[in-house]
């Protein structure tokens, strides 16, 4: 195999990879990566849903392993029963009911970006479209003000970089927006509000507060998981609508099917192509044994391409697609806690765009980000048209 998972290079385009690993070697050991490649649906999901024996709390990205990783961090790396603990205090905040109180809101920062794009003439979707919406939307749940919205997408984004290689900048950022939320944090115990910031403060597991450390662990995780994957996903599904208009128009003429074309476009994209976990004991995956400390890395992009999973039309891209097994928001105990709320601002996102325009063509070419963990696009040039 000529693959080498610490490469972007290699996920640029990699699915004709990903199916030889599905064949000839679904658990596939990466010499250079010193890693375990999990490429096939079912032991994708075999793994996932079982924490005691694969963990979380060594690492979930490719470079856990070099800076080393504590809980407090990030609820990523908590395993059972602790992470179940902690992700009740903010299972409130993304709860169906609260997702319908949000949805006004989200549909009219929605409209107010549709409103201002123009008609006819190029400009780039993810700068106009899929970078504003869901940061302003997660700044609303933070209750992070309006001015320090623009430092919150550098920050956000150097954050991403760094799973893929760390630099002096990324480093610097992580610093810079620790001491934001530091301040955010001390200034809300003192005027908590009704944010999730601040139901967080005041949250709670097995009657004892969260450390400073996981507040910030929180904080940092819910800005990044909560903006780079929405983002990912409107981006790389309106290329994908765009490449494929025989399935845009058949949309345009039936917009009630857009949460399955929403699920649908989760699957193709796959906004987070990887996850990692440490086996704890000597294991079996498929028909592979894996050793007590091995990583194992999960390749969400290439399970959901899995013929065994989706049939012989896995590899193409059908918006009614039923029933749809996809793991782009991973599976198991760490299934992604914003599930609800992407699904959302992606339905709504395109509810509002498609009705306005219902052509989408490519205006030039796409400039994909070079990493090992995000299938994100820094610049998709499209032409709207009525």
């Amino acid at each position: 195999m000529t693959i080498n998972l610490t490469d972007p290079a290699f996920y640029v385009d990699p699915h004709d990879e990903y199916r030889r690993l599905r064949d000839e070697a679904p658990v596939w050991w990466d010499e250079t990566a010193r890693v375990w490649a999990v490429s096939r649906h079912a032991d994708v999901m075999a793994v996932s849903r079982d924490p005691q024996t694969f963990c979380n709390g060594k690492g979930v990205l490719l470079t856990d392993r070099e800076r080393g990783v504590a809980a407090g961090q990030s609820v990523l790396y908590l395993d059972p029963p602790e992470h179940q603990q902690h992700r009740k205090l903010v299972n409130p905040g993304f709860h169906p009911h609260r997702l319908v109180e949000l949805e006004p809101r989200v549909r009219e920062l929605a409209r107010q970006i549709v409103d201002g794009l123009p008609e006819g003439e190029p400009f780039d979707f993810v700068e106009d479209v899929a970078v504003p919406l869901p940061l302003l939307v997660i700044a609303d749940l933070l209750g992070i003000p309006g001015d320090d919205r623009d430092s919150f997408q550098k920050w956000s984004d150097l954050l991403i970089e760094a799973a893929t290689e760390f630099t002096e900048e990324n480093m610097s950022a992580a610093l810079e927006l620790f001491q934001y939320f530091g301040a955010v944090i001390e200034e809300r115990r003192g005027q908590p509000g009704t944010d999730m910031i601040s139901v967080l403060i005041n949250g709670e597991v097995d009657g004892e507060r969260l450390t400073e450390a996981e507040l910030l662990g929180f904080c940092m995780t819910l800005l990044v998981a909560g903006n780079e994957t929405t983002r990912n996903l409107l981006s790389g599904g309106t290329r994908a609508l765009a490449e494929h208009p025989d399935q845009l128009a058949a949309l345009v003429a039936d917009l009630d099917h857009l949460p399955a074309a929403v699920d649908e476009l989760l699957r193709w994209v796959t906004p987070v192509m990887t996850f990692a976990r440490t086996a704890t004991r000597d294991a079996v995956i498929g028909d592979q044994a894996v050793a007590e400390g091995d990583y194992v890395l999960l390749l969400y992009a290439s399970a959901n391409r899995d013929e065994r999973a989706f049939g012989d039309t896995a590899g193409a891209l059908d918006l009614r697609r039923s029933p749809n097994p996809h793991v782009g928001f991973g599976f198991g105990e760490h299934f992604c806690l914003g599930a609800g709320l992407a699904r959302m601002e992606a339905r709504v996102l395109f509810d509002e765009l498609l009705r306005r325009f219902p052509g989408i063509e490519l205006a030039g070419e796409a400039d994909r980000l070079p990493s090992v963990l995000m299938n994100g696009l820094q610049r998709l040039p499209v032409v709207l048209s009525r």
